[in-house]
Parts: C-alpha cells; sequence; structure tokens
C-alpha cells in the first residue's frame, strides 16, 4: 500500500491566521485546512494515493466532477475559519446549516465593543421591485444625519449594556438590548462543496452588500489560493453559468429559427409565460429569461423589435 502524506499548499500556509479585513471592523482568517486540489483527485480515483503526474489531467477530472455535480470528492476538502462579523449578517450567515459552527458567547462574555458603522454615503434605498433587496444610495446630507443618528444610537446603547454589567446584572439579560450591528466572532469549518454552494449565493450581485463583502475576499483571496483548479472549475460551471430551463430552451431554439414577435408570443403564451394570458404582464419567470437573454447579448425580439 502506498505512503500517504498530508497535502500541503504553500500559499495556503503563507495566510494562515492573517487577518483580512471586512467592513469596518470585520476580519476573515484562516486557522486550519485539509485537503487541496489533488486530495479531489484522489478522491475520485480511490485507488491513487497521489493525484496524476500531469497536472492537465487533474485539472480535467475536477471540471469534470463540477460540470457533472459529481460532488462528494469536494466534500474531502474542509477549512477552518475565524470570522468577526456584524449580527445582522451573521444571521444569514448562519442560515447555510450545511457548517460546524462555534460563536462567541455574550452570555458567557462580555460583548464584543465593536459595532458596524455606516457611512454617509453607504445608506442605501429600498428596492421598488425587490422586497428584500437595494437600490441605488441616499443622498448626502440625508446620509450626514443617518449616520449621526447611528452614532448617538449606538453610543446610548453602549452606555445601557455597560451600566447594566457594572451594576451585575446577568450577562445573558444584560445583552438582549445589543444592536444588530454588533460584532460577533465565530469559528466556522465547511467542506469544499457547500463552501461552494456559500459562494454561489452571497457573491452574487444580488447579495445584500455586506456579506458579499466577506464573500468575495473569501473566494477570491482564500479559497482560489487553496484549491485553484477546483476554484476555476467553480467560477466556469457554478458561478458564471446560466442555467435554462426546458420551457426557455425551447424560447431560445424559436430565437434560432428567427421567429419573429407575434409567433414567439403565442409560444410564451403556450408555455404560460403570460399572467392570466395578457401580454402585458409578463410573469416573474418571463422576465428573469429576459433578463438572462439580455445579460448574454440575446436580441428579444417581443421587447427590442
Amino acid at each position: 500500500m502506498a505512503n500517504l502524506s498530508r497535502p500541503s499548499v504553500s500559499e495556503m500556509d503563507e495566510i494562515l491566521g492573517t487577518p483580512f479585513k471586512v467592513l469596518d471592523d470585520g476580519f476573515i482568517r484562516v486557522i486550519d485546512y485539509m485537503g487541496s486540489d489533488e486530495s479531489i483527485v484522489q478522491a475520485a480515483r480511490v485507488s491513487y494515493g497521489k493525484g496524476t503526474k500531469k497536472l492537465n489531467e487533474d485539472r480535467g477530472l475536477i471540471r469534470y466532477l463540477m460540470r457533472h455535480n459529481h460532488t462528494t470528492p469536494f466534500e474531502m476538502c474542509e477549512i477552518k475559519l475565524h470570522i468577526r462579523v456584524p449580527m445582522d449578517c451573521w444571521r444569514q450567515w448562519i442560515r447555510h446549516r450545511t457548517a460546524n459552527v462555534n460563536e462567541y458567547s455574550t452570555r458567557y462574555s462580555v460583548a464584543i465593543d465593536s459595532f458596524q458603522k455606516t457611512n454617509p454615503l453607504e445608506w442605501r434605498l429600498q428596492s421598488k421591485d425587490n422586497k428584500q433587496g437595494s437600490e441605488s444610495f441616499m443622498d448626502n446630507i440625508t446620509g450626514e444625519i443617518l449616520s449621526k443618528e447611528e452614532e448617538i444610537l449606538h453610543t446610548q446603547i453602549k452606555n445601557v449594556y455597560d451600566k447594566r454589567i457594572e451594576l451585575g446584572v446577568a450577562r445573558e439579560q444584560a445583552r438582549k438590548d445589543l444592536a444588530l450591528s454588533t460584532y460577533t466572532e465565530a469559528y466556522w469549518k465547511v467542506d469544499l462543496h457547500n463552501l461552494f454552494h456559500f459562494l454561489k449565493l452571497r457573491m452574487d450581485s444580488h447579495a445584500q452588500f455586506e456579506i458579499r463583502s466577506y464573500a468575495n475576499i473569501l473566494g477570491e483571496q482564500i479559497v482560489k489560493k487553496w484549491c485553484p483548479l477546483a476554484w476555476e472549475a467553480f467560477v466556469d460551471y457554478k458561478f458564471n453559468s446560466t442555467s435554462f430551463s426546458d420551457k426557455e430552451l425551447k424560447i431560445l431554439v424559436s430565437l434560432q429559427l428567427g421567429k419573429d414577435k407575434i409567433e414567439i408570443q403565442k409560444i410564451l403564451q403556450q408555455l404560460n409565460f403570460y399572467l392570466n394570458n395578457d401580454l402585458s404582464k409578463p410573469s416573474r419567470e418571463l422576465t428573469e429569461l429576459e433578463n438572462k437573454l439580455r445579460n448574454h447579448g440575446f436580441i428579444i425580439p417581443w421587447l427590442d423589435s
């Protein structure tokens, strides 16, 4: 039986413990990692003690695994992170339940003395089309007012909390009025397959800015160094790819065949892309299809002609 050695990635070893700054007082750093691109190949070809000798063969196999959704080999790689993140952002993060988590406890320890602050130019407006999203920014004058009010609120919350602690109020109760902008810390350990799922959702342009800031650093400055071949495959086949449903493919075929506006609208009606068959009321599914086509440079005849 072949001797085995623990995979080591020099670029990862260089950044172990190094905090990458996020937002105004947050960070993310690597505590430990297990596996590498080589481990993915080794798991896929169980009989091999190590990956193949040719890098292009390893790359081709990893891309095949990603392309065909063979996820188990990617689960052979794990990473443990130490993160410092605002509580409201952490609420989104913790929804990804496919990880091992240990969070700083304000029941046992005094709360971290730090709030995420908002620059006057960073106050975002509620999106008119997306109930859980934002669009554009407040004007600077309004932003100045909001940031000043935020500073006053943070100071007041801190004073109330500190007074409770000084008076001997139990930490588990003293914490109850802390703001969601208060920073928390956690260890987060996850395998590469589930990490890629996290990154696909949280690096997306529609993700909230705060968690996207963490995801971008995690992807571009950590995972890219750790498993560069797997990262390349993920970006190509998952993050930057576009999927089309069976109905959407029928429309793509119609475009390829040169169908005119009237013909395509009839097909859209048959496929229930309009609400109540009313051409003035596109379904959400149709709107998303139009966005996909527009992003890839397609002419949309029922809109653009």
